[in-house]
């Protein structure tokens, strides 16, 4: 069972902080939940669950961002949640309402959160992310090109010499 919206949160001043906190928009947890497009991803989630009965699941942005943070981090899953309940940068990124200083869930969980997002799932989230996160026309290289150079960009300037001989290769010794 799936429920949309049980925490809605729009934007880093919706986050419900304690007196005299004042959280930076600078940080890389705020800066990295802006790219992602947990609205999208929330619907592909929750496709998941076909059943209407039964206890509730946690939302997307609970179970990919706890699993994205510990990866980053390389904690145990008893020490992601220990994170997690003391830091508000953390439980803003998994989509809590607000800080808390109950955990908000039990380190259990996380193998249930690793079984239900599959390789397959991972690779569309991570298409999903890439595809929110990419401009529409992107030019080679990065950079804008200008009407005068785009006529040089389109002629041959060369040739590109490839050396493979540090490549591994599948080759047993004689």
């Amino acid at each position: 069972m799936y429920k949309f919206e049980r925490y809605r949160q729009i934007g880093l001043s919706d986050f419900n902080q304690p007196l005299g906190l004042k959280m930076n928009p600078e940080n890389r947890w705020v800066k990295k939940a802006e790219t992602i497009p947990w609205d999208a991803l929330e619907e592909r989630y929750a496709k998941l669950f076909p059943s209407k009965t039964g206890m509730p699941a946690k939302p997307l942005r609970t179970a990919l961002g706890s699993l994205l943070i510990q990866k980053q981090l390389g904690f145990s899953d008893r020490e992601l949640v220990e994170e997690i309940t003391e830091n508000p940068y953390l439980q803003y990124f998994i989509g809590l309402p607000g800080f808390q200083t109950v955990p908000p869930f039990v380190p259990s969980l996380l193998v249930e959160f690793r079984k239900r997002l599959t390789e397959d799932i991972l690779s569309e989230i991570n298409e999903m992310i890439i595809a929110c996160n990419t401009p529409d026309n992107p030019t080679p290289g990065g950079g804008s090109q200008s009407d005068e150079n785009k006529s040089d960009a389109d002629e041959n300037a060369g040739t590109m010499i490839l050396d493979a001989s540090c490549a591994p290769q599948k080759i047993s010794f004689p």
